[in-house]
């Protein structure tokens, strides 16, 4: 039985647990300390490990680093895109709240709806029992 000693490299840490150092924010320039990275598991389509082996023989560049940059640049497009529909659609509920601001045309509507079909209602002028379901949900609703 052999066994193989590993050997130190000088230029790196015993230990992959260092501490990172401050790095500044690209938005505002100010330190901000790095949490530590953390090892995960993804599972992807063979196509792409192809693909990655063959640019990380090419570029000459670690396979994870890679990942990361290439998952850095797809939460970056898609976290920009949501927040441009979040803005949409704040934009279309603020326009809505300005042109009926006490609501006077969703209460016209309503009332206009139950002067319709209120003669047709099976329930009107009963008072009905909440569920349970409906009870819990009135009890968070009035905390």
């Amino acid at each position: 039985m052999v066994h193989v000693m590993p050997t130190l490299r000088p230029n790196r840490p015993v230990s992959r647990r260092t501490r990172r150092k401050p790095v500044a924010s690209k938005a505002t320039g100010a330190a901000v300390a790095t949490a530590a990275r953390k090892a995960t598991t993804v599972r992807l389509e063979p196509a792409l490990i192809t693909g990655l082996s063959l640019l990380q023989r090419v570029l000459k560049k670690p396979m994870n680093r890679m990942v990361n940059e290439a998952v850095r640049r797809y939460v970056e497009r898609q976290s920009a895109e949501v927040e441009t529909n979040l803005q949409k659609v704040l934009e279309s509920v603020q326009a809505y709240r300005r042109s009926d601001p006490n609501y006077e045309k969703l209460w016209a509507e309503f009332v206009d709806a139950e002067a319709r079909y209120g003669k047709d209602d099976p329930v009107e002028g009963r008072i009905k029992t909440a569920g349970p379901v409906q009870t819990m949900v009135r009890d968070m609703l009035s905390r």
